[in-house]
């Protein structure tokens, strides 16, 4: 997903931005600087990039800077390195340096040339400008670990070259081609998509409203308010069915649906489609077999793939450990005797920050403290007599890493005192990143005491009372300061006891232990979940001081030399050589703090040119950043080094730092044979380290081996490609007196072949001994018995894994290429993350990337790993740039590494979790991706070009059989024809009223005279006061009244159509019949909202214009509504048809009641805006009236002693016939509740079932959810003041849409407490044909639930299966069929039967389905087809109506009240709305319930295609700066659930995505307004 906010403050959006990379032909590398410049100006927004080709030696002269600003710098690379060099002094725990290798910079950029031939223009994403500014990084950000750099934005300002114009990509092709492609290319995403809808062949006619006939369509979302507001019908873009086209169209170019091919959207969409046309890798038809019912696994990888050849390894045994006589009986011992012999010999020496010496602690010093403290915890921590620590208790030691003097002290006086230090990092605040996870491991090392000193004391966050903060995760502590003032001096005759090493425990060494690619079955179910647990190592007495022997003597260290150690004194290199083995040595430790680094990266050389040392601990990042300032010191001298130990020698990055600093200070007297890499890991300790060599011998060689063959875990020497090799260098010999072997990283550990890439395991007495108090996963890791192929193990001893993989190269040398924590293992190939950082970081991050820091990590998504890549971005980045980088690095790792990127996150700078030395914490960072918490500020996700395990796309059948052999099949498998019936509509009870009164205002009349004052009618306002009624003779009266006016002032003849505008209540009713009384068609419409007019004003006009209006009855207050001005500027209102206003008539009487000649006669319209936004009318006719009322009459058991409450829109469906139609049938008192009234009460309806004791209710799903959101909370108030629900039998939802399964469920359990019944809740359902098709009624059994399979359903199929399967979709029944209904399921492209197992078309036959589409020129063979149409096959006579909705039929066990069993019909969704996408069938519901519970912030989503891409719009309910974690979040749910790649993620407000009066979303509309730009999102991705 490609990420922007359009430009930095005032620039204009960039609609595209497009890179060309044109470096022609095959460039040498001597031309490659020179022609650089020159190609690449054009086309790329230019990065001042590291340029590969500048020789080394630039490397002293890139540091003068240009003498101004003008001047042309000296080169890209000094640049480059200029300001490289200004910041990466201050770099916090930084990453880069460790990965840098001019080589493969220059491969990347090679590699990056090579897409010059593709010029694809990848669309960019769109921010919203206003809103998401990033803010200030202070104050959005926790403060940076390191300082501030004000210095690098001078330098950057000095080198920024002016960017060139972005080019727009020659390759979108003409609009005509487009416009072709898009309608053949989707059927279901037209708009118009009635054209299609139901399979015909032809289009039938759709009125589109283009420039010429009315102004453009109504615009709803550009002026709609923020919440949502007033639910409006909205017809998108107009389309009437049923009414033939207008004139041409030929003034606006359009696509299949009417929005303008310019849009911006559009072109970036057609740009996506481009790029995605680009063939991915590997070809899908040799890689996948089509299988429907099973979802794709990862497929064994091809025969082509480089295999292991060589034999199996043999172990590779270190020299013997030597014995030497002096050698101390314990450590502790050493440390006595130097005490004791010479004490004023220099242990340790610290600097302060500025590099300056601080302190030197002599060994006199250091063994008298000790001992104070081993006392002072022994005997003096408790009340008298009361010993508070014994031997063998663990202890944490607290220190900063600015004071190695106080840790000293504390780790040799708990090793006196036999108590086991724990060093733990200092926590800065109670959310440190993986703070939680050191405390479970103090908790589970059973940790009471910390010790600390007393300025780390201080300065530990507090709680207002001033006690220590209790940290998250953490165990109680007790705090223990060691400063001298504070402990006892032991008596005369106590001595520590100094027994003999042993195998107790001697401390814990804390490592992040990482649980890798599934090798791990233990018991220990606290360390699988996930991934990067903090772990103790327990290293014992005995291999403590045999692995101090093991460093002595491979190190060769003598007494009394000096050694600067620049790494963390607390653990690994920098406590086993600058503590331990010192300590044995009698050697003298400088110890280099990292603060000092940050202030003076050359302090540790000229510590080793003041103290002449021996020897330096250092990593790679210090040998870069003394090379970067090395010109700051001309005389230092580093010729007394005989060995510099490189801790991180085993990273395969490390070989170009130790290059280019031996050639820099070479010159200073820098030995080549001194550089000593190393490998280690905290369970194993020291693996291998190269010892000093010899002057003048050969240097060991070079590893130059193939990436490809890597990631199939073979050492192959690169030959083809040499952008694509890694260079690695050996870590020397294995330790003495161990013995090591490779054995494979998965699965049992085997032994690997010689040319095989492995895990290293060693056996030693000088390794760890187990994970502290976890004996499960101890055994996997510190007991590992190597096997043979044959399955066999090799020998008894034990073997330690080292988490390293590597191989064993010529003389036994070893080498590494990466650890197993950073491996990721993508279609059955490994990748190692370091590798990728360092590609990544060759893509000249300087203009993007924050100090170089880099998180890559892999995700499992749809059954496979998926690769991430998060960096920080510099504050100052500009979107463009951002944009570019990423792309680039996508083309980058798809060259050199052949694996695609599932996503690429850039977070704002110093906002990703941090390990205590400021690197990025990635188990953290991992998690906070995958819980939607990393916020991004740019993001471009890759689904369509990295996810390849997709199934094939389904080929449908041709239908080829024919009907016979169909009908024979389903019989043979035993499936029934899927049909069902309603009971019969006899001609029971009220024989003379049906013969009386065939018309209902005969039955009017008819009331009127026989029970004039039984009131049919209460209408209640928001406080439940019934403000208005209506008796059966008030109704007549009224209704005549209304009729004399219509012929009198309106002069309406017979048959015309009148508009019905009311806001809902009695006057709609009235009015209603007294159209009907004086012989005119009444329209019902909702009125406009007064608030937002522009909005609903359009949907009003169109009706009325549709339907030939020939009069308008309405109300005073609308009649001037009508006539505003605010209504002049949205319509135009001069040529509205006659007013009249009903509410002040003159008392006349019609001269006679109008009687239809025949009951054919239409009775009324119902128009409806469909969900599809099709705006569609149908003629009802009074024959239909009557069979409907009467139906509803028989499945509800109405009569006019009962009471009824109705809280919906009375303006069409059901609605309306329950509102206005059957109480003047059956005769039963309505009470009637408009649903806007629960804005401002919303109780008011339950208190209204409870207040009249109502038997049944109706409502919508609108007002359900009001209901449910709003009233959740209150129940136990709304039980105070004494609502009952009991008396609720029957509540039905009103819907033409599958049943909303969890909103009754969630209605029905949180009102429970008020006593409604779980049984009461059900639901109806109708279409345009036929409004009332299933209606639960009274008597019969409860609405059954069944669980069917997505996958099946898909395919069309119905197969059901049992609750909490996985890919279940539970589907309600809609209620029982009415009286006199008949439906069939039928498929839709052959209109034959199906059985019952299959998804089809539910057809209906029934006597009240609606006459026809209301046309104007008679579309008759429309009508024909959706209303009078017959099966192909099986009963060819019977007439059937098409509703266009999916369902199936099922028998169930319950029985009828005819006693045979029912079958249910079940709804699935509209036709008109499924998406066709990979050959299967998908609904949009199904999508949006997966993508709603993705993220907590969102609030509604809605999905619809375009271009056979999925388009899905999700409303952010939070913050803004949660925007952009939804879009990876939505990608991966609807890919693991469905199956499916979201092509483009758009996050907007909440309330934007349109909803009708239903409560049904309008996804047509909400796809028009997308596509014409409309929508004002906050972010628009899209997904490559």
């Amino acid at each position: 997903n490609i990420s922007h906010v359009m430009g930095n403050g005032g620039s204009p959006p960039i609609k595209h931005l497009t890179w060309l990379f044109s470096l022609t032909g095959d460039i040498t590398q001597k031309g490659y600087e020179k022609k650089r410049t020159k190609l690449l100006a054009p086309y790329i927004i230019q990065t001042p990039g590291k340029d590969p080709s500048a020789p080394q030696k630039r490397k002293s002269d890139a540091q003068c800077p240009s003498s101004s600003s003008h001047a042309p710098p000296p080169s890209s690379s000094s640049r480059y390195r200029d300001r490289r060099s200004r910041r990466t002094h201050r770099s916090g725990g930084t990453r880069d340096d460790r990965y840098r290798s001019d080589i493969h910079t220059e491969a990347v950029q090679a590699a990056l040339a090579k897409h010059k031939e593709e010029k694809m223009a990848l669309p960019m994403p769109t921010k919203r400008r206003s809103t998401y500014v990033q803010s200030p990084i202070e104050t959005r950000t926790p403060p940076d670990s390191s300082s501030g750099s004000e210095d690098e934005t001078s330098a950057r300002r000095q080198s920024s070259l002016v960017a060139a114009p972005p080019v727009v990509s020659p390759n979108l092709q003409s609009p005509d081609s487009w416009i072709n492609r898009s309608v053949q290319g989707s059927s279901t995403s037209s708009s118009a998509s009635s054209t299609l809808s139901h399979g015909e062949g032809k289009p039938h006619g759709s009125l589109t409203w283009s420039s010429e006939n009315s102004g453009p369509p109504p615009d709803v979302t550009a002026v709609a308010p923020p919440t949502r507001g007033p639910r409006v019908d909205l017809p998108s873009n107009a389309v009437v069915r049923g009414m033939s086209r207008g004139q041409s169209r030929s003034s606006m170019i359009e696509t299949a649906d009417g929005v303008p091919v310019s849009s911006r959207v559009s072109t970036k969409i057609q740009q996506l489609l481009n790029t995605l046309k680009r063939p991915k890798r590997p070809p899908l038809s040799e890689f996948f077999t089509d299988d429907s019912e099973e979802i794709v696994e990862v497929p064994q990888p091809d025969p082509n793939t480089p295999k292991p050849e060589g034999r199996q390894i043999i172990p590779v045994k270190g020299e013997p450990l030597g014995v030497v006589s002096n050698w101390p009986p314990a450590l502790q011992a050493a440390l006595a005797r130097w005490g004791a012999t010479q004490g004023k010999s220099p242990a340790l020496t610290a600097l302060d920050i500025t590099g300056k010496p601080l302190y030197t602690l002599t060994y006199g010093k250091l063994w008298s403290r000790s001992v104070k403290l081993a006392y002072t915890l022994l005997n003096k921590l408790g009340a008298k007599n009361e010993q508070v620590l014994k031997p063998g208790d663990r202890v944490a030691l607290v220190y900063p890493n600015s004071d190695p003097g106080m840790f000293w002290v504390a780790f040799y006086g708990c090793l006196l005192a036999e108590v086991i230090p724990v060093p733990i990092e200092v926590p800065l605040s109670r959310k440190d990143a993986g703070s939680s996870q050191v405390g479970f491991l103090l908790g589970s090392c059973g940790v009471g005491l910390a010790l600390t000193s007393e300025i780390c004391l201080k300065g530990l966050p507090k709680t207002p009372t001033g006690e220590i903060l209790q940290f998250k995760g953490w165990p109680r502590l007790k705090w223990v300061v060691t400063d001298s003032k504070y402990l006892t001096k032991p008596s005369k005759d106590w001595q520590p006891h100094i027994p003999t090493a042993n195998t107790d425990p001697a401390y814990i060494e804390v490592t992040l232990f990482m649980y890798v690619l599934g090798t791990l079955k233990t018991t220990h179910p606290l360390y699988l979940n996930k991934e990067g647990t903090v772990m103790g190592v327990a290293v014992s007495k005995v291999a403590m001081l045999t692995h101090c022997q093991a460093l002595t003597q491979a190190c060769n260290y003598c007494e009394g030399e000096t050694i600067v150690n620049v790494l963390d004194f607390k653990k690994d290199m920098g406590l086993w050589h600058g503590v331990l083995t010192a300590v044995m040595n009698r050697i003298h430790t400088i110890s280099v703090p990292y603060a000092v680094m940050k202030a003076c990266p050359l302090s540790w050389v000229q510590r080793v040119h003041i103290h002449k040392a021996r020897a330096a601990l250092v990593k790679c990042r210090d040998l870069h950043w003394a090379m970067m300032a090395h010109r700051d010191q001309r005389d230092t001298s580093l010729a007394s080094l005989r060995m510099l130990i490189v801790a991180d020698g085993a990273n395969p990055w490390s070989v170009s730092s130790c290059d280019a600093f031996l050639n820099v200070f070479q010159s200073h007297g820098l030995k080549p044979e001194v550089i000593c890499p190393c490998a280690t890991s905290p369970e194993a300790m020291t693996v291998a380290i190269r010892r000093p060599g010899v002057p003048g011998a050969p240097l060991p060689a070079r590893a130059i081996l193939s990436m490809g063959g890597l990631s199939h875990g073979v050492i192959r020497v690169n030959t083809e490609d040499k952008n694509s090799a890694l260079t690695v260098q050996d870590v020397g010999h294995v330790m003495p007196g161990a013995l090591m072997c490779i054995v494979k990283p998965d699965g049992p550990p085997q032994l690997c072949k010689t040319d095989e890439i492995g895990e290293i395991v060693i056996n030693s007495r000088a390794g760890g001994t187990m994970y502290y108090g976890l004996p499960g996963v101890t055994k996997n890791t510190f007991e590992v018995i190597p096997v043979n192929a044959s399955g066999a193990p090799i020998g008894e001893i034990p073997f330690v894994r080292s988490g390293l993989l590597g191989f064993v190269g010529p003389g036994s040398l070893i080498f590494v290429v990466g650890k197993n924590e950073g491996l990721l293992m993508v279609s059955g190939r490994r990748h190692n993350a370091d590798d990728l950082v360092a590609t990544a970081l060759a893509v000249e991050p300087v203009k993007t990337v924050y100090r170089g820091r880099i998180a890559v990590f892999s995700v499992t998504v749809f059954y496979d790993e998926r690769i991430v890549i998060v960096a920080e971005q510099r504050p100052d980045a500009s979107e463009e740039d951002s944009f570019q980088w990423m792309s680039r690095v996508l083309q980058a790792i798809d060259s050199i590494h052949q694996v695609g990127l599932y996503c690429l996150a850039l977070v704002p700078a110093n906002t990703l979790p941090k390990t205590p030395l400021g690197g990025i914490h990635i188990s953290d960072t991992k998690q906070f991706f995958l819980e939607g918490n990393l916020h991004p500020c740019n993001i471009l996700m890759c689904p369509h070009t990295c996810v390849t395990n997709l199934p094939k796309p389904r080929q449908k059948q041709p239908v080829g059989v024919g009907p016979a052999s169909i009908m024979v099949g389903n019989l043979v498998a035993g499936k029934r024809i899927a049909q069902a019936s309603g009971r019969d509509l006899g001609m029971i009870e009220d024989q003379d009223l049906v013969r009386k009164h065939q018309y209902l205002t005969e039955a009017l009349q008819w009331r009127a005279q026989t029970d004039p004052d039984h009131v049919l009618y209460v209408l209640l306002n928001a406080k439940g006061v019934a403000v208005c009624t209506a008796t059966c003779v008030q109704l007549h009266k009224r209704a005549e009244k209304i009729a004399a006016a219509l012929t009198e002032k309106g002069s309406i003849n017979t048959g015309e159509n009148v508009v019905l505008l009311y806001p809902p209540g009695i006057d709609l009713i009235a009015s209603f019949y007294g159209c009907l009384y004086a012989g005119c068609v009444p329209v019902t419409v909702r009125p406009p909202h007064p608030q937002n007019l522009a909005a609903t004003l359009p949907t009003v006009r169109m009706i009325i214009d549709v339907s030939k209006a020939a009069c308008i009855l309405t109300t005073q207050n609308l009649t001037r509504i009508l006539r505003s001005k605010e209504a002049a500027a949205t319509v135009n209102i001069k040529t509205w048809p006659t007013i009249i206003d009903t509410d002040d008539l003159p008392r006349r009487r019609p001269p006679q009641i109008y009687k239809p000649p025949t009951a054919e006669m239409i009775a009324y319209l119902d128009f409806s805006v469909s969900t599809t936004g099709m705006l569609t009318g149908v003629k009802i006719s009074h024959a239909a009236v009557s069979a409907l009322c009467r139906s509803i009459k028989l499945q509800c058991e109405l009569y006019s002693s009962r009471q009824i409450a109705i809280c919906l829109d009375p303006y069409c469906g059901l609605g309306f016939v329950l509102w206005c139609l059957a109480s003047v049938y059956s005769g039963h008192q309505s009470i009637l509740i408009p649903p806007f009234e629960l804005e401002s009460c919303l109780s008011l309806w339950l208190s209204t079932l409870s207040q009249y004791r109502i038997r049944d209710t109706f409502c919508s799903y609108s007002v359900m959810e009001l209901c449910t959101k709003g009233l959740g909370s209150q129940t136990e108030l709304l039980k105070a003041r004494g609502v009952n629900l009991s008396c609720v039998r029957s509540c039905v939802v009103i819907a033409e849409e599958r049943p909303r399964l969890a909103l009754t469920h969630s209605f029905s359990k949180l009102f429970k407490d008020l006593g409604l019944s779980p049984r009461a809740v059900s639901t109806a359902f109708g279409s345009r044909v036929n409004l009332a098709i299933c209606l639960q009624g009274t008597t019969g059994p409860d609405p059954s639930t069944v669980y069917v399979d997505m996958k099946s359903l898909r395919h069309d199929r119905v197969r059901l299966v049992e609750r909490g399967a996985p890919q279940s979709l539970p589907l309600m029944e809609s209620g029982k069929i009415l009286p006199g209904v008949r439906v069939i399921i039928v498929n839709p492209e052959t209109r034959g039967p199906l059985g019952d197992s299959h998804l089809g078309e539910i057809w209906v036959n029934s006597p009240h389905s609606a006459s026809g589409y209301y046309t104007i020129y008679g579309e008759e063979s429309l009508q024909a087809d959706h209303f009078n149409t017959k099966l192909s096959f099986g009963d060819p006579q019977t007439l059937w109506a098409r509703t266009g909705y999916l369902g199936f039929v099922k028998r169930t066990e319950l029985l009828d009240a005819s006693g045979d069993r029912h079958d249910a019909l079940f709804v699935v969704g509209s036709l008109d709305e499924t998406l066709e996408l990979r050959g299967l069938r998908y609904h949009p519901i199904d999508i949006e319930t997966s993508v709603s519970r993705a993220h907590r912030s969102i609030a509604e989503s809605a999905v619809f295609t375009w271009t056979n891409l999925l388009v899905v719009v999700s409303e952010l309910c939070g913050s803004e700066q949660d925007a952009l974690d939804l879009v990876p979040l939505i990608t991966n749910v609807v890919l693991e659930e469905h199956h499916l790649i979201v092509g483009v993620v758009v996050i907007v407000d909440p309330g934007v995505i349109p909803i009708n009066s239903r409560g049904e979303k309008q996804r047509m509309h909400l796809r028009d307004s997308f596509l014409a730009d409309q929508l004002d999102p906050i972010y628009v991705a899209y997904n490559m």
